[in-house]
């Protein structure tokens, strides 16, 4: 198994320079490209460095790492008339983005006839995770695929599951998503409720972190936004339709987490 030695970073925002920043750390050769040039100095200020195309950076990339947002970015980005054919053969092309598991199946598929692995490798737990080298990762696609993949993530993850063939670690990142989703919005009524009867709601919610109402987004509490919300359940949707299933929860938490999307859920806002 060749080790991976050069890696390629698409995206230089919130998750990819910290992604770059650990990786860097640990020895590998990144380069990055955003659409944004002025992210180019604090690419520099990593100790990556900067293609000036997508084409560029996929020269002598041993893997790329695409952290751009959802599907129509990703689509098109990554195709038999872009990445994909500037990607030498051989060249693993990582994919964290959120999307439909379609998506990426149809570029695995797509990627194959170049001799170019496309696989979906997602991650939870959010920027500050990112920030420590904390995330979760899940990788899906060829065994031999994802364990040459493996140390890359290990220099930004603690923790790392091979969910199984391509298109399943965007099941398990929605998955995620449904829950996380739900336990913010049930957190916010849970809390708007204790305060309109007069409890303070700063020692409640210490007390239910030590309940059976614990959940990850209560102890993180004020750190969430909704700025992804809508688009991640509008995958989940899409994907339960695919399989003939109804979820009707989220169809109902889609529609409540565009009212509470101007909220910033700061722990002295509770309003409903």
């Amino acid at each position: 198994m060749t080790p991976i030695r050069t890696v390629g970073v698409i995206g230089a925002g919130r998750m990819g320079q910290p992604i770059i920043g650990h990786m860097v750390r640990r020895g590998f050769t990144v380069r990055a490209f955003d659409i944004d040039p002025a992210k180019r100095d604090a690419v520099a200020q990593l100790g990556a460095g900067w293609a000036a195309s997508p084409a560029e950076l996929a020269l002598g990339s041993d893997a790329i790492l695409v952290c751009v947002g959802y599907d129509r970015e990703l689509r098109g980005l990554v195709s038999a008339a872009g990445l994909l054919r500037d990607a030498a053969r051989g060249t693993i092309v990582a994919v964290l983005s959120t999307v439909h598991p379609r998506t990426v199946q149809e570029l695995a598929d797509a990627a194959r006839p170049l001799d170019v692995h496309v696989v979906d490798t997602t991650v939870a737990r959010g920027g500050r995770a990112a920030d420590a080298g904390t995330l979760l990762a899940f990788l899906a696609g060829d065994a031999g695929v994802v364990a040459r993949l493996t140390p890359v993530f290990a220099s930004f993850s603690a923790d790392i599951v091979h969910t199984g063939g391509v298109g399943t670690a965007q099941v398990a990142k929605a998955a995620n998503n449904l829950v996380m989703w739900a336990c913010l919005i049930a957190n916010h009524e849970a809390l708007a409720l204790a305060r309109r009867f007069g409890v303070d709601v700063d020692r409640l919610r210490e007390a239910l972190l030590m309940s059976s109402a614990d959940n990850y987004v209560l102890r993180h509490w004020g750190e969430n936004t909704m700025a992804w919300a809508d688009d991640d359940l509008e995958i989940i949707e899409a994907m339960a339709r695919d399989a003939g299933i109804g979820l009707p929860q989220t169809a109902l938490n889609r529609k409540l987490c565009r009212t509470l999307k101007p909220k910033r859920f700061k722990l002295d806002e509770y309003g409903v």
